[in-house]
């Protein structure tokens, strides 16, 4: 398997140890191919927020972007223009962020504190007692939080009174990258090792379960197969990818299974309800047809490029690589269209897409908007 682009924690979380597989082997990566499909996008505002060395989410909240970086800085900007919102510091280096529902934004400090902030001001303070490397997510007037150990708890957005708790069996070894923690309709969807699972967020009453990848290998590491978030949501389905096992998709009002394909590969899937797209553990380009999970395209032009998460925008699919260089694709076809630079430091924050705008974040903290003609 490559080096992982991805955080993956190496402290013990309740009896289980993490796994930190960075390595100084990199494949050579494949050279660049001519611009076969060229389009053009203008760079309409750049900003720095400090530098992103944990497995940041970017959350959206109509026309507004909130972010935050490793020293507990937290902003939200205006994603037409930039603009700052607000801004403020929690006091302490952070393992997970942001959730927001537009009023209350939260994260977690590496020391495991969940911070709820609302309007740039800090609203309450909660000891986890768990690890956490997953945003939370902010709904419903609750904070809900995924835990390295998957454990999921949830807490009250006005005061962080402690709701419920629900724990899983332990695992030798887990995985701390991005989860999966979201909402569909009335149920708090989940993932929990390699299976989707949907609660029901006032009891925390279990509805459904099931398996997107299935576990393989010969020791522990092959067989970590956790689901990376963010998910994709497009009507009734949940897409995501299984660590190094498949990508999937769950219909989420029936809680069951619609497709999955064996895949390998360390970073988040990003698509509609037309196609989803993501690269392999070699960079190697995959599109799927959404409904049906058949495969649209495949492409290696951008293999050993240390990919992150790609975001959909337009007529394009856009990968950022460790270089910190945009590669648009067409959606169509996987076709090189456009090369756009940033600061040259490595792109693995999931890029994200408001209003026809794709909003990057660098790991050295810059923020770039690009907005295709």
């Amino acid at each position: 398997m490559r080096y992982l682009a991805a955080l993956l924690a190496a402290a013990a979380v309740a009896g289980c140890s993490s796994w930190n597989p960075f390595g100084p082997d990199r494949p050579t990566p494949k050279e660049l191919q001519p611009i076969v499909a060229p389009i053009t996008a203008a760079q309409v505002w750049k900003e720095s927020i400090g530098s992103v060395e944990f497995p940041m989410v970017v959350a959206i909240n109509g026309g507004v972007v909130t972010m935050a970086s490793s020293d507990g800085s937290v902003v939200a900007l205006e994603a037409a223009s930039g603009r700052s919102l607000w801004r403020a510091n929690v006091g302490a280096k952070l393992s997970a962020g942001v959730g927001s529902d537009g009023t209350v934004a939260a994260v977690v400090t590496r020391g495991g504190d969940l911070v709820a902030l609302e309007g740039g001001q800090i609203k309450w303070k909660k000891a986890l007692g768990v690890r956490v490397a997953t945003a939370p997510l902010v709904a419903g007037g609750r904070v809900f939080v995924l835990g390295v150990d998957r454990a999921v708890q949830a807490f009250d957005a006005a005061d962080g009174a402690k709701i419920w708790q629900v724990a899983r069996p332990g695992d030798p070894l887990t995985l701390a990258q991005a989860g999966v923690i979201a909402a569909f309709k009335d149920t708090l969807v989940v993932g929990q090792g390699p299976r989707m699972a949907g609660i029901e967020p006032i009891s925390s009453t279990i509805r459904w379960e099931v398996p997107i990848g299935a576990p393989r290998g010969a020791n522990e590491v092959e067989r970590l197969a956790d689901l990376v978030g963010p998910a994709v949501r497009t009507g009734d389905l949940m897409c995501a990818r299984s660590f190094q096992a498949a990508v999937g998709c769950v219909d989420a009002e029936r809680g069951r299974i619609m497709w999955t394909k064996a895949i390998g590969g360390t970073d988040a899937v990003a698509g509609d309800a037309e196609l989803l797209f993501a690269a392999d553990a070699s960079d190697r380009l995959s599109a799927w047809k959404t409904p049906s999970g058949d495969v649209a395209w495949t492409s290696e032009s951008l293999m050993y490029r240390g990919l992150g998460a790609p975001a959909a925008v337009g007529a394009s699919v856009v990968f950022g690589d460790r270089d910190g260089t945009l590669h648009w694709m067409s959606r169509a076809k996987g076709e090189s269209q456009l090369r756009s630079t940033t600061d040259g430091s490595a792109i693995t924050v999931p890029p994200v897409v408001v209003g026809g705008t794709l909003i990057v974040v660098t790991r050295s903290g810059g923020v770039f908007a690009f907005r295709p003609s």
